[in-house]
């Protein structure tokens, strides 16, 4: 299958993902896309592609500011205090990352990413009916 048509294969399925999501279900993907972007970076920076490396880090400060948009800070209190300023810091450690080239800025990032996805996909199902 060549590049165009995979790339294409892969728009589909990802739009009609977006299109079938609950409001939960939405954020969990944002989660994850945010998170293979982060390993995709770590991979650029190990490989030397600078370019790359910066436009992977671009797309994943856009996905926890995406994040941070949807929290409803009257129903989240405490809670949605609380992350928006973990994706704040997670923001700027992204950009040190970008900045020096550093693994340890990602890997950090990459391990707030999955607590918060963990933590995410413990909601019970009935209390996901209501989002």
């Amino acid at each position: 299958m060549n590049q165009s048509a995979l790339s294409q294969y892969r728009d589909i399925g990802v739009n009609s993902g977006v299109t079938d999501a609950n409001p939960h279900h939405l954020i969990a993907m944002l989660l994850a896309g945010a998170a293979d972007r982060v390993a995709s970076a770590r991979g650029a920076i190990e490989r030397g592609q600078i370019g790359r490396r910066g436009e992977l880090i671009s797309e994943t400060i856009a996905i926890v500011d995406s994040l941070r948009a949807s929290l409803d800070h009257e129903k989240g209190g405490e809670v949605a205090a609380n992350l928006a300023a973990l994706y704040d810091y997670m923001e700027q450690r992204l950009v040190e990352a970008n900045m020096n080239g550093d693994v340890a800025h990602l890997q950090e990032v990459g391990a707030l990413l999955a607590q918060i996805r963990t933590a995410w996909e413990s909601i019970p199902t009935e209390t996901r009916q209501g989002q």
